[in-house]
């Protein structure tokens, strides 16, 4: 039953849904929700440093229960310690782009600040004309996120993890609407 589960990791592509899944998950099993993303970044698009970043992870993680979105690779070593399940949102690569850039510029046009204090937020500039899009990111990396996580569900050393993957929109409905995590 996905309510055995005390500590969880949401993974996929940027534009999968990770935030939206990931904080519903933790409202519906009653778990505190945290976004690497907002352990990331800092005021004015400041990013931490590795020993900030893991730091924050292992605080977290040390947690006896949570919910956990984001990728951040380097970040696997320590929030898999701990960690009892793995969802990955494994969505269509058209879906996913279609996600992340109606995201954008609605957060583009709306000017909400991403996370409290920091500042941060989308514009249209750094949305389509910057290398550092979150557009071009998620088009850069689907594929080898998609590589990655496949092949992580199969690694021996992370055989102690439950892994879910959720392919389709029915799929992440389904998860939700059922109360065990559909076969991986």
């Amino acid at each position: 039953m996905t309510s055995d589960f005390k500590r969880i990791n949401v993974v996929g592509t940027s534009g999968s849904g990770k935030t939206t899944f990931a904080r519903k998950l933790a409202d519906r099993l009653n778990l505190p929700f945290y976004e690497l993303d907002q352990v990331f970044w800092k005021a004015g698009w400041q990013e931490s440093s590795d020993d900030e970043l893991l730091a924050r992870v292992r605080e977290i993680t040390s947690k006896q229960e949570w919910v956990l979105d984001g990728n951040y690779s380097r970040t696997i070593p320590e929030k898999w310690k701990q960690v009892q399940l793995v969802v990955w949102l494994d969505l269509p690569f058209l879906r996913t782009i279609l996600q992340v850039t109606r995201r954008v510029f609605q957060r583009a046009i709306s000017r909400e600040e991403l996370w409290p204090g920091t500042g941060n937020r989308e514009t249209f500039a750094n949305a389509f004309f910057s290398k550092k899009s979150i557009i071009w990111w998620a088009i850069t990396t689907h594929r080898s996120n998609r590589r990655r996580y496949d092949s992580m569900m199969r690694a021996p050393q992370y055989a102690y993890i439950t892994f879910v993957r959720l392919r389709t929109a029915g799929e992440v409905k389904a998860f939700f609407n059922d109360a065990t995590c559909p076969p991986s």
